[in-house]
């Protein structure tokens, strides 16, 4: 019995001690729990921005964070995680206390406004392993103090201010580090040793200079290397990388990558590398993209780049590579989405035939180099072709007919080289050429009617001859028939001899009686303005007799059926069918019998007997009738009566650009690249009007609201309602249109039109595109010394993170330097928009700050 009295003691004591034990653990956890939501609550007290997203972030001391948004706990209910990224708070880091969140694990705070440094006291954190503060407005050094954290699995303070060079001491203890982002700040010194578990290293645009650490070549781990954008000039030998990106620094000697057989992606364009091409690369069977563009390498290409058999990629222009395309690249059928660019070497002999085995090829690029024989017929297989340009070589030949089987193709240009014959009738089933350039070549015979369709070409410096095409004459500039002694037309003008003693050339039109209603009938004068434009074929009567067939067609030979067509799809105009107004009359959504949508601008009851209006309207036709672009709106008839008048276009499913940036979600979707494309289409409209017709044509209300946008979300102008011919010979004095907010200042007081008016307009529809919202007071402070204190970051459109890619950020800056341009005060110095466009499509070496750093007065001062 003793024994059982003393282990039944032993038992309740042990029962008191730990049930004691519980309660101290609890009473522990709690009070660690009830410590935390203190600290986060102090810290919220300091954000200088209300952030909606914190609400849940209860004010009661004594509650638990752990449902509180952005707050993980572990069982016991400590913080582990915090995560408030793209949180705007607005706030600094040094008023956090970090020693109350022993079990933190997780921080991650990118894109959250953060300013000011990174305290020491972050150190604290012993147990933290992921660590994300990018994106933000942190300055100064990286403190010792984070060599506290020993656990770090994952670093990433890219996208800042930090500033300084990287202290050996910092990540000697990062022994389990497996990523190091630190791209886009200010460091100096050299390229820091890595540890021996690190697979992702990015140094991109910092001030580093000096060598590459040998240690990099001892990674067996390393799958990805981005120290471009800095000035390192030597570069070791590197092995089992997948991703390397060493472009835009100063890296010269030889490229020893050939024991690499991992690499996937590799960039070292815009080096000094030299040495010999065919010594430098042996085969990667995992490669897929590969750009050694711009550097001193020469030397032949080896057939060894035919076994890259997952290559979508290569680039090599810029160089010095001589020696015949070996026929193994036509092995590369993977190669696709990207482009095959060899321009700008010494490349001989003929074009190899096995090219045509690259169905999936987007991008041809062969300019600038001594290849010679033919075109070869095979390449006419690659159908999927958007871009060709075999220009600055020695072609002979005829152009080869299969080239019609290029039916995606957009840019075609063969110019200087020594092709004869005739300009092929098959390229008239390209239906998506845009841009053609046969220039300098010995073509001969006649122009096709065809080319009507082509935004931009050029002819010159051939052997044509006969009548240039009536709608090609006046239309494009004379400059694209040039030195082509066979040619006449344009009635004698412009340097070519008249075909015909009299104009053989009538504009026809067609007036039918069509009913207005079903009570009563009205004239309405039916005007198919195509037929201005060509010929009527055999084709086109035949397609026009189709009852409710195409607008276009049926437009050309048959008004009534179209005005039919229209009046049933609107119920005569009701006011359900109407969209919007324009700068005159209402616009209505019409889909016709066919399925096809047009929209309608319709001037509505005393607006038609308005002088003003009635200008206006005919202004818009003469206008689009006689231009055509692919970034200005398409106008396919109207009808022109006083108490019936109305214009068709085609149709804009998305609306203004000015409706798209005012709505939240619409604004998220018009991502920094489309923002790019956009800007780029309104530009090369403009450049259109002002420099390749002629005479030349000033819109003179340029606005966000006269910039139209597809189902595609692409650009395009539209309204001409005010727009007005250039005439050198006259003064040019009009009264004042346009838009409240784009008008240039200069026509305030001298009331003289001139291009350079659109110029300023476009530049404050730019800014507005990347602000989200019209730049206002910000122009007045452009030409202040306040603009030395706007960053370029602070202005453009918070619904977006900032550009995450290097080249789109570059594009961005680009695009507000040529806005910033466009915006000055004496019309004289802004440049014109034919430069506009040729600078947003060239390629442009990165600004040497970050991203984040840049002002607008630095972006101001700099020359165009």
């Amino acid at each position: 019995m003793a024994f059982s009295y003393g282990l039944l003691l032993k038992v309740v004591m042990w029962t008191i001690f730990l049930s004691y034990a519980t309660t101290a653990t609890s009473i522990s956890t709690s009070h660690e729990s009830s410590s935390e939501a203190q600290v986060l609550l102090k810290w919220k007290a300091n954000f200088d921005y209300d952030n909606f997203k914190l609400s849940s972030w209860n004010t009661s001391t004594t509650s638990s964070p752990c449902k509180w948004f952005g707050i993980t706990c572990n069982q016991a209910g400590s913080v582990t995680g915090i995560n408030l990224s793209e949180s705007f708070l607005y706030s600094k880091l040094d008023n956090f206390n970090f020693s109350s969140f022993p079990n933190l694990v997780r921080l991650s705070l990118t894109n959250s406004r953060l300013c000011g440094t990174i305290p020491a006291h972050i150190g604290a954190l012993s147990k933290l392993t992921h660590l994300n503060l990018s994106w933000n407005y942190l300055s100064y050094k990286l403190p010792l103090a984070l060599a506290n954290l020993t656990q770090i699995v994952e670093l990433d303070i890219s996208n800042n201010y930090i500033e300084g060079e990287l202290d050996p001491r910092l990540y000697t203890n990062w022994t389990k580090l497996t990523s190091l982002q630190l791209q886009n700040n200010s460091l100096i010194g050299n390229i820091p040793s890595p540890l021996s578990n690190l697979n992702h290293l990015n140094l991109a645009s910092n001030r580093l200079s000096g060598t590459l650490p040998l240690a990099l070549a001892n990674l067996t781990q390393i799958v990805e290397l981005d120290i471009s954008n800095n000035d390192i000039k030597e570069i070791g030998n590197l092995r089992n990388l997948v991703h390397l990106d060493l472009s835009q620094n100063n890296l010269s000697g030889p490229i020893l990558l050939r024991a690499c057989t991992s690499l996937d992606t590799v960039h070292l364009q815009w080096n000094l590398f030299e040495g010999n091409i065919t010594e430098a690369f042996g085969v990667h069977p995992n490669l897929n993209y590969i750009d050694l563009s711009y550097n001193r390498l020469y030397g032949e290409l080896s057939p060894d780049w035919g076994k890259c058999r997952n290559l979508k990629s290569l680039q090599i222009q810029g160089n010095d590579i001589s020696g015949a395309i070996p026929h193994e690249l036509g092995q590369l059928i993977q190669l696709q989405d990207l482009d095959l660019d060899l321009s700008s070497n010494q490349l001989v002999g003929e074009i190899p035939i096995q090219l045509g085995n690259l169905s999936s090829l987007l991008e041809l690029n062969l300019y600038e180099n001594r290849l010679s024989g033919k075109v070869p017929l095979e390449t006419g297989r690659l159908s999927n072709l958007v871009y060709i340009d075999l220009s600055r070589n020695m072609l002979s030949g005829p152009i080869p007919g299969d080239i019609g089987n290029y039916f995606s193709l957009e840019f075609l240009s063969l110019s200087n080289n020594y092709l004869n014959g005739s300009i092929p009738s098959q390229l008239g089933m390209l239906n998506m050429l845009r841009n053609l350039n046969l220039s300098h070549n010995n073509l001969s015979g006649n122009i096709p009617d065809f080319l009507n369709n082509i935004f931009r070409f050029d002819l010159s410096y051939n052997d044509l001859e006969g009548p240039i095409p009536k709608m090609a004459y006046g239309y494009y500039p004379s400059k694209a028939f040039s030195n082509n002694k066979g040619l006449c037309g344009g009635g004698g003008g412009e340097g070519f001899p008249s075909c015909f003693p009299s104009p053989g050339w009538h504009k026809v039109m067609i007036f039918v009686a069509a009913p207005l209603c079903s009570t009563m009938f009205l004239a309405c004068v039916i005007v198919g303005f195509l037929l201005s434009r060509r010929k009527m074929t055999k084709i086109q009567i035949e397609e026009g007799t189709r009852k409710n067939g195409d607008l276009l067609s049926i437009w050309n030979y048959d008004g009534t059926i179209a005005y039919e067509d229209i009046i049933k799809a609107t119920e005569d105009f009701d006011i359900k069918y109407c969209i919007g107004t324009g700068g005159y009359g209402s616009v209505y959504r019409a889909e016709l019998p066919t399925g096809k949508i047009v929209a309608l601008k319709k001037l509505n009851g005393l607006e038609g007997e308005d002088p003003a209006y009635q200008k206006s309207f005919r202004n818009e036709i003469r206008v689009l009738t006689e231009i055509r672009h692919r970034n200005i709106v398409r106008l396919h008839g109207f009808c022109s009566h006083q108490r019936c008048m109305f214009l068709v276009y085609e149709y804009m499913e998305r609306g203004s650009l000015f409706c798209v940036l005012r709505n939240e979600i619409e604004a998220v979707e018009l991502d920094w690249i489309k923002r790019v494309n956009i800007i780029k289409g309104v530009a090369h409209a403009l450049s259109y009007m002002h420099h390749d017709c002629i005479p030349p044509i000033i819109h003179r209300d340029i606005s966000s609201s006269n910039v139209l946008l597809d189902s595609k979300l692409k650009a395009y102008v539209s309204d001409f309602g005010t727009a007005r011919l250039q005439d050198p010979d006259s003064s040019n004095q009009t009264i004042l249109v346009g838009t409240y907010g784009y008008i240039a200042p200069e026509l305030a007081y001298s009331m003289i039109v001139t291009e350079k008016s659109d110029v300023y307009s476009f530049g404050v529809v730019t800014l507005e595109t990347l602000m989200g919202r019209h730049p206002g007071e910000l122009l007045s402070s452009l030409s202040s010394s306040v603009a030395k204190t706007i960053m370029l970051k602070d202005v453009l459109d918070p619904r977006l993170s900032p550009p995450p890619d290097q080249l789109v950020a570059q594009e961005v800056i680009s695009i507000v330097m040529l806005a910033l341009a466009c915006l000055r005060s004496d019309p004289r110095s802004r440049p014109t928009m034919e430069y506009v466009s040729r600078e947003l499509v060239a390629s442009r070496q990165r600004f040497p700050q970050p991203f984040h750093a840049i002002s607008l007065w630095q972006l101001r001062e700099l020359e165009m």
